[in-house]
């Protein structure tokens, strides 16, 4: 006698089953819309975050400090620190007042500094760019070297030319006074008049060879068959320069002199490397400026407020400038 399996019975059709059923039709579709539609918002989602966790959240407690009177004896608890209002913002644009006028002073500065070295920045840029377009022996090697102060370590560089502007053995001193003769005494580069444009030279330094890295890229995109045409046209170097080449580039300078302005407008390592905490009176830098108001005199809220007022002046300068070129560039095209 063998004994065998009872049948299986096959499952009851009910509700459950049904849903169950369409659950699993439905899961392929949610698959494929989050495939179609929102797989590009899930990957963007990293760098969402991560810009929240960077930019958005300290500016939101940046923007909330200014508005408290957050000195040192509020710093363990800053949420205790009593609200001012727009006090601070008061104190930093009354110029008849120390607080404004000292925040005026370092504005201008830094409205020189920026203009100076984005414009010597772009025009060596723009030179190095056309001198290096033409192919010639050892093009690559002058290409490389050009680019070392783009890739050597800011903190680095700018020790190096601290020591270099040294009055007693610094380089420049010894080439201008003891080889060159050009000064009668050595001067002082690191405090008075001289320090301002010590921290222009070094900010031209360090700046132009990305003006240069993006103009060559430019220029690779210009056909020579233009030139060429150009050239038999009876068009000499200068007109080719201003009739074909400058046209082409003015996508890129339109972002070249944004990035430059906006990079040396807040550039904090160039004057705290070379002069420390308390720079000269003439390089008075305007982010030099908060950090004294927020980390030596501890009045954090005044600093925020400088930081606000700061980053609402480059919007609009930033967004005029964007108007303005798209504006003409629109023009342009029609």
């Amino acid at each position: 006698m063998t004994a065998t399996a009872p049948p299986r019975r096959a499952p009851e059709a009910g509700p459950s089953s049904g849903k169950s059923a369409a659950g699993r039709r439905l899961r392929p579709r949610i698959v494929e819309r989050l495939r179609q539609g929102g797989l590009p918002y899930l990957l963007l989602l990293p760098a969402v975050l991560a810009e929240l966790l960077i930019h958005i959240v300290p500016m939101f407690f940046g923007i909330l400090i200014s508005f408290k009177n957050l000195t040192l004896f509020y710093i363990h608890h800053w949420n205790t620190a009593p609200w001012a209002g727009f006090d601070n913002y008061k104190a930093a644009v009354k110029i008849h007042q120390p607080i404004g006028q000292a925040l005026l002073h370092s504005f201008w500065v830094t409205l020189s500094y920026t203009l100076l070295s984005v414009a010597f920045s772009w025009l060596l840029g723009v030179a190095a760019a056309i001198l290096l377009q033409d192919k010639f022996r050892g093009r690559g090697l002058i290409r490389t070297i050009f680019l070392v102060p783009y890739a050597l370590p800011a903190y680095a560089a700018l020790i190096t030319w601290t020591f270099m502007f040294q009055q007693d053995t610094g380089l420049v001193n010894h080439v201008l006074h003891d080889q060159l003769h050009v000064t009668s005494s050595k001067s002082f580069w690191l405090i008075g008049d001289n320090s301002f444009w010590a921290m222009v030279i070094v900010s031209v330094w360090k700046s132009w060879p990305f003006a240069f890295l993006a103009l060559m890229a430019g220029l690779q995109n210009i056909p020579r068959e233009l030139y060429e045409a150009a050239a038999m046209d009876g068009a000499g170097v200068w007109q080719q320069i201003r009739k074909i080449t400058m046209p082409s580039l003015r996508p890129v300078n339109q972002v070249i002199v944004l990035v430059l302005f906006l990079w040396t407008f807040n550039d904090f390592n160039t004057p705290f490397v070379m002069f420390g905490q308390n720079p000269p009176h003439q390089a008075d830098l305007i982010s030099i400026h908060i950090y004294q108001s927020s980390f030596i005199n501890w009045n954090f809220g005044s600093g925020s407020a400088m930081s606000v007022l700061l980053l609402l002046f480059l919007l609009v300068v930033t967004a005029v400038y964007l108007l303005v070129t798209s504006r003409g560039r629109s023009e342009n095209d029609v």
